[in-house]
């Protein structure tokens, strides 16, 4: 049976940028347009697929599977309906300019966690494209068909990813450490889906207390699945360069002197970080690449 629905939109929407926030990645997701994309996911009910197009400042959906009237209620949340990009102040200069130019950015929250948690370990001590490869290989093998025709794969379930063996990781490009982190996240995948009925401090917290999980990977979990717009990632290695120098012109920075920076965004923070990374802007370079200059992130937790 399919369910469809259909929102009008208050203001502009970019929907694909907008579900790359929170939308499961790799075979998960597919966009066929700025304005038309269709994802797969799991649901309390089961798996579902979804299909969404934005025309004429209306958002319709059509969802199928056995999660599919959970999923379509879930929808405008996982967009960032309640996003109003309006309410943004960011002043003058060059973060104006970037709103303005992305203005339809929303900032939802998918209210899955273990899935933005395990690709977020996925990303931690390696390069993007990396993480991207590696979470690809996983969820083709670890992942089930989606519901429908659309050829799309679901994201790996906590038993599935406890299957596999460490030379399982190995072949998917992930080391030892991030393996054993991935384990231990899949074991309490419960407890941390839980996240999304607390506060933030506390919602952190719960994240903190898997080993492994430290400030960055908590701020990613934080920001797409439990929906903190003001969640920024500590122990980023290009991240502070890149927010100093789009915002100061300051070609080398400090974790500290990143967030003394933003300070003045807050609440809306990630936003701004956000706008950054889609528009381009990298702090210049000196010297040869080395190996940990291509690192997604240091964190060693």
């Amino acid at each position: 049976m399919i369910y469809e629905d259909t929102w009008k939109v208050a203001g502009a929407l970019h929907l694909a940028t907008s579900l790359r926030m929170t939308a499961p990645s790799g075979p998960a997701l597919r966009e066929t347009g700025p304005d038309r994309v269709s994802y797969a996911a799991w649901t309390e009910e089961g798996p579902v697929t979804v299909s969404l197009e934005f025309e004429s400042g209306y958002l319709r959906a059509a969802t199928t599977g056995p999660g599919a009237a959970a999923e379509l209620a879930a929808v405008p949340q996982t967009v960032g309906l309640d996003d109003d990009p309006s309410r943004f102040d960011p002043g003058t200069g060059l973060v104006r300019e970037m709103h303005l130019r992305h203005r339809g950015l929303r900032l939802g929250a998918s209210g899955r966690v273990f899935d933005t948690v395990l690709s977020a370990i996925i990303g931690q001590r390696v390069t993007t494209d990396e993480a991207r490869r590696s979470y690809r290989r996983l969820a083709r093998i670890a992942g089930e068909p989606a519901p429908g025709d659309s050829g799309l794969v679901l994201p790996p379930l906590p038993d599935a990813v406890l299957r596999l063996d460490h030379a399982d990781f190995h072949r998917l490009g992930i080391d030892h450490t991030r393996a054993r982190v991935i384990r231990e996240a899949a074991r309490c995948a419960s407890r941390l889906e839980e996240i999304t009925t607390m506060d933030r401090e506390a919602a952190r917290a719960r994240l903190e207390a898997v080993p492994g999980i430290g400030p960055w990977t908590a701020a990613r979990v934080m920001g797409s699945a439990w929906g903190d717009r003001d969640a920024v990632p500590l122990g980023d290695f290009h991240l502070p360069n890149t927010v100093a120098w789009a915002l100061a012109r300051e070609p080398r920075a400090t974790d500290a002197r990143m967030e003394e920076l933003l300070e003045v965004y807050r609440p809306n923070r990630r936003r701004v970080i956000v706008l950054i990374k889609l528009s381009g802007v990298h702090a210049p370079r000196y010297g040869p690449k080395s190996a940990q200059s291509v690192m997604t992130t240091l964190e060693r937790d």
